[in-house]
């Protein structure tokens, strides 16, 4: 009777397994030899066991050159291959985007108005509603725009108001305490320069002569000082008007009169007024 055939799986039995292991493995390796010798052909073989130990077996000296050698043949193809479909899909992706661009330079030319003999009725209608819900979309920004614009405004016009309030309320009180300042210091002026009264004024009779005609001729001066221009000299007997910008006046000359001191009760002995109009 003939051998049955035999199921391939996975032996269960751990021993079984690694016996039919190294007698399959050892038979492999002498087939490759076999064809190595008999068709001068280049093997190269190579084995891991389940626990990882390598068994390798190759035709010529070097298994790395027959290594790469399969890399060159094997992989250079795959990846011409995977370069020329890249090439046709950026290609693709080219002539998508090339289309997107003149429709959307399309679309740009018909919101301008240009290039509408092409569309139908229901283009124009949807390019008439896409012109109003971007002219709404546009006049809603700008309303928001302006308004917190004049938001702004208010508040800068607030800060404004209350810092010129703020200036305006020290500057008061600054006033305030000049003024002060400046009555206290009137007063004081006043106080300081206040006069004191002979004790022969009270006496006018008991006065001496000298003192009455000075007085006399004060008042006469002050009387003359809104119209005239002079110099009150109290200790001397006369009273010289001039204009105050220098000049040498004399008694006697013609751009001047002569008022004696007898037009105010005095006697001619005592002087006289030269005085000149404005």
């Amino acid at each position: 009777m003939g051998r049955g055939r035999v199921e391939l799986k996975r032996i269960e039995n751990k021993i079984n397994r690694q016996v039919t292991f190294a007698k399959r493995r050892n038979g492999l390796l002498k087939k490759a030899y076999e064809l190595s010798v008999l068709c001068d052909a280049e093997v190269a073989l190579i084995i891991f066991s389940n626990r990882g130990k390598l068994y390798e077996f190759c035709s010529t000296s070097s298994m790395a050159k027959t290594i790469e050698k399969y890399h060159r043949c094997s992989y250079a193809p795959l990846e011409a291959n995977q370069s020329m479909h890249d090439i046709q899909n950026c290609y693709q992706e080219y002539l998508k985007l090339k289309e997107k661009v003149e429709a959307l330079q399309r679309s740009q030319r018909n919101l301008l108005g240009e290039d509408l003999g092409d569309l139908n009725t229901t283009d124009l209608k949807q390019l008439e509603h896409q012109l109003d819900s971007s002219l709404k979309q546009i006049r809603s920004t700008k309303t928001q725009f302006m308004l917190d614009r004049l938001s702004e405004l208010q508040r800068k016009e607030e800060s404004l108001l209350e810092t010129n309030n703020a200036l305006r309320k020290k500057l008061e009180e600054t006033d305030a305490a000049l003024q002060s300042s400046w009555e206290a210091r009137e007063q004081c002026v006043q106080y300081n320069h206040q006069p004191t009264q002979p004790d022969d004024f009270a006496n006018p009779l008991q006065c001496n002569r000298n003192l009455r005609i000075g007085q006399i001729l004060s008042l006469v001066a002050c009387s003359l000082s809104a119209a005239l221009e002079f110099v009150f000299v109290p200790s001397v007997q006369k009273i010289i008007t001039k204009p105050l910008e220098s000049i040498s006046c004399m008694y006697g000359q013609s751009e001047w009169r002569t008022t004696d001191l007898k037009e105010v009760g005095l006697m001619p002995t005592h002087g006289a007024i030269l005085a000149r109009s404005r």
